[in-house]
């Protein structure tokens, strides 16, 4: 049986530059990374910029293999997402998250500029993946928008019309899996955010699940903030959650 690849990605949600790149040169530089990807977000990349994710991230710590997750959430009109996306594709991400509910004509539009600017910079396509619901949100939070369904049926709701359009999968919590696997099939990416280790608090998170439920049910990646950047040692912490998801050739 062939190991299984590292599903845990390091949610680097802070804005402070230095510590980031310490972080990240903890748990994903060397030759046995402790994650299987880092995950830099709207609040790192709106104070840093590009120029924050090469130093943070340099190349030395990317040729490891460890993948890279630009969580903007980009959700605007076709063009101005489709510029967007422009903007960042020759920082050569794995994964770029757009909005779901901006709809079929916003998500086709990056599509296609994420192919075209992929080739333009000579990088490998970065895959897009919808942002189905906030893991923080549920059916009060939704009704109070104006969504009369229940997180789950919204998430699926979504996630189909991003099969659809073209996206290489969606953010999901971890009470979706099972149903998204079902309905789009076992090359969909599902990201999936709301992952709490055993013994540890949810904060935020109102649909958490252990990284191994999540991973027997079909996820193919796991975020996983707090519980690594706030540990007292981040890497073994890291490593932990990883064995804890099945992966043991660390």
């Amino acid at each position: 049986m062939s190991a299984r690849a590292n599903p845990v990605y390091c949610g680097v949600d802070t804005t402070d530059l230095v510590g980031a790149a310490r972080l990240i040169q903890s748990i994903a530089g060397g030759p046995k990374p402790a994650v299987g990807g880092i995950k830099l977000g709207l609040e790192f990349f709106l104070a840093h910029g590009a120029p924050g994710v090469r130093y943070a991230f340099p190349a030395p710590v990317r040729a490891t293999g460890v993948g890279f997750f630009l969580d903007l959430k980009l959700h605007d009109i076709p063009n101005t997402v489709a510029g967007g996306i422009r903007a960042v594709v020759e920082l050569a991400p794995t994964y770029i998250t757009i909005h779901a509910s901006g709809g079929r004509e916003m998500m086709r539009a990056a599509v296609e500029e994420v192919a075209g600017q992929a080739a333009k910079h000579g990088v490998p396509r970065p895959k897009l993946l919808g942002v189905t619901v906030l893991t923080s949100l549920d059916r009060a939070d939704l009704e109070a928008t104006g969504v009369r369904a229940d997180p789950s049926e919204q998430v699926v709701r979504l996630a189909a019309l991003a099969h659809d359009s073209g996206l290489d999968g969606v953010i999901c919590s971890p009470l979706e899996i099972a149903a998204l696997r079902k309905q789009c099939g076992p090359g969909f990416v599902l990201m999936v955010p709301g992952i709490r280790p055993l013994g540890s608090a949810a904060n935020d998170q109102k649909r958490a699940m252990t990284p191994r439920q999540a991973v027997d049910l079909g996820a193919t990646h796991l975020v996983v903030g707090r519980p690594i950047y706030k540990a007292a040692d981040p890497r073994s912490a890291a490593e932990a959650i990883a064995r804890e998801a099945g992966v043991n050739d660390l």
